[in-house]
């Protein structure tokens, strides 16, 4: 991939995106500019919490009028620089579009562990966890409505990172290779975006009982001494909330055996779109995932899935101390 003038970052609130942004521009020695700072500092100067400023801005449009003007200008610059924003993505076109997201439970306990400040204060895990999701929802429907474009959207993006278990230094290192044109080029080129997700987060789609080569150590240890940046990308479905298989359980176990924090993959379709057959991603996944499925895979690798609403619905009760209740 040719490298690109700049890096926009945008994602899930606590989902370290100031942490990240702040290090690669170190790095690359770029500029950073952060549009979430410059929110702080009006919800600040007008005696407003975040969320209130959010709110305030689905009424008045000068709010996001004057911010959306400086990303144009900067944009227009063409000076090469690291922008933190929810829309820079929507006014930079020669620029590596990064999206970061986080399990909402995570970035409240991030976000409950940073200092307060008047523009940004939480009691409990649960009022962060609530207020950010009513944040971002806020945000959604007013870029929705004002600009037409869908911030939920992964096509939006080149690269999507799930930041849950990874550190800032594994996210900062993945990010820079597929700046730099080292890691997921030909996806990046062809087929973006480029999926860097948490192993420990993606369901499977198939009966553990019916995947072969699972447990071949010699195949778990080549992907161990390859490392995850040398796995050939899963090719994956969304439904809007949850990821899954569509091709790559083998190597999915693998990185789950090896204990990694982030695996390649390409996104094949996200909630409407067709998986197989014109059977969209939210209908391939309800008939796919079952109780089962999801029992045996956490069985197996040690891990915990949240059961999705439909297969706690779908008949098959979850009793307590049964794995997967309360996950």
């Amino acid at each position: 991939m040719t490298v690109r003038q700049s890096i926009v970052f945008n994602g899930d609130l606590g989902s370290g995106k100031s942490t990240v942004s702040v290090e690669i521009a170190k790095r690359l020695g770029l500029r950073r500019v952060s549009v979430g700072d410059l929110y702080r500092q009006m919800a600040q100067e007008r005696q407003m919490t975040a969320l209130q400023l959010n709110l305030h801005a689905e009424l008045d449009q000068a709010v996001d009028g004057y911010v959306d003007q400086l990303q144009r200008d900067i944009a227009a610059s063409g000076e090469s620089l690291v922008m933190d924003s929810r829309l820079a993505w929507h006014f930079f076109t020669d620029a590596l579009k990064v999206h970061m997201i986080t399990e909402p439970g995570e970035a409240a306990r991030r976000v409950l562990l940073r200092p307060s400040g008047p523009a940004e204060s939480y009691t409990s895990l649960e009022e962060a966890k609530a207020k950010l999701r009513e944040r971002s929802e806020s945000e959604r429907n007013r870029f929705i409505l004002r600009y037409g474009v869908d911030k939920a959207r992964l096509r939006n993006y080149d690269m999507v990172c799930d930041t849950t278990r990874a550190s800032a230094p594994e996210v900062i290192e993945h990010i820079v290779d597929a700046y730099e044109g080292r890691l997921g080029a030909e996806v990046l080129r062809d087929a973006p975006p480029l999926l860097l997700l948490d192993p420990a987060r993606v369901y499977p789609t198939e009966d553990i009982t019916t995947l072969r080569g699972l447990w071949d150590s010699e195949f778990v240890g080549d992907v161990a001494g390859a490392g995850d940046e040398a796995l050939e990308p899963l090719r994956i479905g969304y439904t809007g909330e949850y990821f899954f298989v569509v091709d790559g359980h083998r190597r999915l176990s693998a990185a789950l055996q090896n204990g990694f924090n982030l695996v390649p993959a390409q996104l094949v379709a996200e909630v409407d779109e067709p998986v197989v057959g014109g059977m969209s991603a939210l209908d391939f996944f309800a008939a796919q995932v079952r109780p089962s499925t999801v029992y045996d895979w956490e069985a197996a690798h040690g891990i915990q899935l949240p059961l999705p609403e439909h297969a706690l619905l779908g008949g098959a009760a979850v009793l307590t101390g049964e794995p997967g209740a309360g996950a």
